[in-house]
């Protein structure tokens, strides 16, 4: 037997304002984006901001549909409108903030498994670390330096081929 340690680090900051400035730009952004979210079902508005490497900023929102599942979170909605209409492109960093409609978010909402796997699978195609900010609606903001340290143990194209 043998044993696997994994281990993840992620900045927290007291107040987002301790961020970069282009960091809290980011950060302003995803926050225009969730207030524009579609989620009538989950109350939960969530925005996400992509930042390229030419300094375009890519928006995105979670969208919720009545036949569930099929909405789509932030996260995708944003990395997926990147690929689409900024091919080639390489994302630098990712801003994620949340609210709900109903209490306050007070601290910082982590993307869920499938957007995980998502951001990471575009993080390793551009063969660069994407950093990673999230952001409650009050609270701390965590930082995270890829997207990787979210999920060490991903699925990888490797377990579609055959050796």
């Amino acid at each position: 037997m043998q044993i696997i340690s994994l281990h993840t680090e992620i900045e927290c900051f007291d107040d987002s304002n301790d961020l970069q400035i282009a960091e809290q730009n980011l950060l302003q952004h995803a926050s225009e984006a969730k207030d524009a979210a579609y989620a009538p079902y989950s109350r939960f508005l969530v925005g996400a901001a992509l930042l390229l490497e030419d300094g375009t900023i890519v928006k995105g929102n979670n969208q919720e549909n009545a036949a569930y599942p099929s909405g789509l979170c932030a996260e995708r909605v944003a990395i997926f409108a990147a690929g689409a209409n900024f091919p080639g492109k390489l994302i630098k960093k990712i801003a994620i903030t949340a609210a709900s409609m109903d209490f306050p978010s007070d601290h910082p909402v982590a993307p869920c498994g499938a957007c995980r796997q998502t951001m990471l699978e575009y993080e390793l195609n551009q063969k660069e670390p994407i950093i990673l900010i999230m952001k409650g609606t009050t609270g701390k903001t965590y930082r995270s330096s890829s997207v990787g340290q979210l999920l060490p143990l991903f699925f990888h194209e490797d377990g579609l081929k055959s050796k």
